[in-house]
C-alpha cells in the first residue's frame, strides 16, 4: 500500500469526523499496489447509516481530505444504507485494503 502511516490515519479521522464512527474505508485502485508510482487515491466509504445529503457530504470528504493529504486527486464513492452495492463496490472490496 502506498499511503504513508500519517496519511491513513488523516483519512481515518476526517471520514469519521464526517460521515462517523462506524464507517469502512477501503483503498483501491494503483495505491494499493507497491509496484506501481503516483496515482489518484481511490477510497469507497462505506455506512449503514442514511446520508441525507450526499453532495454536501462528498464536497466535504474531499475538501477535508485536501487540506489533510495535500493538493493531490482524490477519488470517493460514498455507500449508504439506500445506495444500491453495484459492480464498483464489489470490485473495490475485493482489490481493495481496509484501512
Amino acid at each position: 500500500m502506498r499511503l504513508t502511516e500519517n496519511q491513513r490515519e488523516s483519512i481515518k479521522s476526517v471520514v469519521r469526523s464526517v460521515v462517523g464512527e462506524e464507517s469502512r474505508i477501503w483503498l483501491f485502485g494503483s495505491r494499493v499496489d507497491d509496484s506501481k508510482r503516483g496515482g489518484d487515491i481511490d477510497l469507497l466509504i462505506e455506512t449503514e447509516t442514511v446520508v441525507s445529503n450526499r453532495a454536501t457530504v462528498l464536497c466535504q470528504l474531499e475538501g477535508a481530505l485536501v487540506v489533510q493529504l495535500g493538493n493531490r486527486k482524490i477519488d470517493v464513492l460514498l455507500k449508504d444504507a439506500h445506495t444500491a452495492d453495484i459492480s464498483i463496490y464489489h470490485a473495490a472490496r475485493q482489490t481493495g485494503v481496509l484501512l
